[in-house]
């Protein structure tokens, strides 16, 4: 009978004999166990570079062209969905009303439990159709077992309004997986503690998010040479970044960048170019003629 239950269960809920246990064990026993099993779900990554590869390409022109980011998730999941999200403004100074945090019972499911709202499959509908998703945009959907209707229903209908969609689950084979045009299959497997999925699941959904999009604003251009040149310098910790990434980039001394930097309001990307003899109109005018891409401008300047 055991042995059927098992099988009617996604993986992330089935209960492995190698933790069985685990109560019973010393604590730097059980230490090392949960960091292997941490290891194990980094790994459990690798398989599916393809395909978050797959969806970061599809999702850059789509982004290019003024289309928003929108993350939808319950539970654990859908946390770990927000504080990727939450991420992208002050790290890429990615437009805050492009990105779009959709967590099954609200803003107070953040820190808090809300009954029944991860089965409420009408509240997505409704969050979709509220926010009017439709062809530029990219609906990330996140659960760990793939099944969670909040999270499903969410993909349907933004997949059915002509949205990009994007599933990550821990589960192959699973509803989520099949509702999404780019589908993410991490296989973490059983957990340590059974069905605590904010463990090696949660583990792997934010890896693959950390990589998902990081690649893509690596490719629409708010990286450069491995720095946050979009990034918002909103405290003194960020200013000496900005200072310091500008003497690296251009070699000047710390003067002349902390005035490029006032000149440029603040943009680390103008203060290059305007380092480079370029004043701020002409900067901003050359990085659009190159979509933000600042390796590109500077080889048109240069030429």
């Amino acid at each position: 009978m055991e042995t059927n239950i098992a099988a009617s269960l996604p993986p992330t809920e089935t209960i492995s004999a190698r933790y069985r246990d685990l109560d019973a064990w010393d604590s730097a026993t059980v230490l090392e166990a949960l960091w292997e099993a941490q290891l194990a779900a980094v790994a459990a990554v690798r398989p599916a570079l393809p395909a978050i590869e797959a969806a970061a390409a599809a999702s850059v022109p789509l982004l290019a062209r003024g289309g928003r980011l929108v993350y939808a998730g319950a539970g654990t999941s859908g946390r770990i969905g927000v504080q990727d999200g939450a991420e992208l403004p002050p790290t890429f100074d990615w437009p805050r009303h492009r990105v779009l945090l959709l967590i099954a019972g609200g803003e107070a499911a953040l820190t808090g439990s809300i009954e029944n709202a991860e089965d409420d499959a009408d509240a997505a509908v409704a969050a979709i159709a509220g926010h009017a998703i439709g062809g530029d945009d990219i609906v990330l959907g996140i659960a760990a077992s793939g099944t969670t209707p909040f999270t499903v229903a969410a993909v349907r209908e933004a997949g059915r309004r002509g949205a990009l969609t994007i599933g990550i689950a821990n589960s192959p084979a699973s509803p989520l997986l099949s509702a999404a045009a780019h589908p993410i299959a991490v296989a973490t497997g059983a957990e340590a503690i059974a069905g605590s999925t904010r463990m090696k699941a949660g583990t792997a959904q934010k890896v693959v998010l950390n990589l998902y999009s990081t690649l893509v604003m690596v490719r629409l251009g708010r990286v450069h040479q491995g720095l946050m040149v979009d990034m918002q310098a909103s405290n003194e910790k960020l200013r000496g970044r900005a200072v310091r990434m500008l003497r690296h980039l251009t070699g000047r001394d710390e003067a002349a960048v902390r005035g490029a930097l006032q000149e440029s309001g603040g943009r680390v990307k103008i203060a290059v170019l305007v380092l480079k003899g370029l004043d701020p109109a002409a900067a901003e005018a050359l990085l659009q003629r190159n979509n933000g891409q600042l390796r590109a401008a500077l080889a048109e300047f240069s030429t």
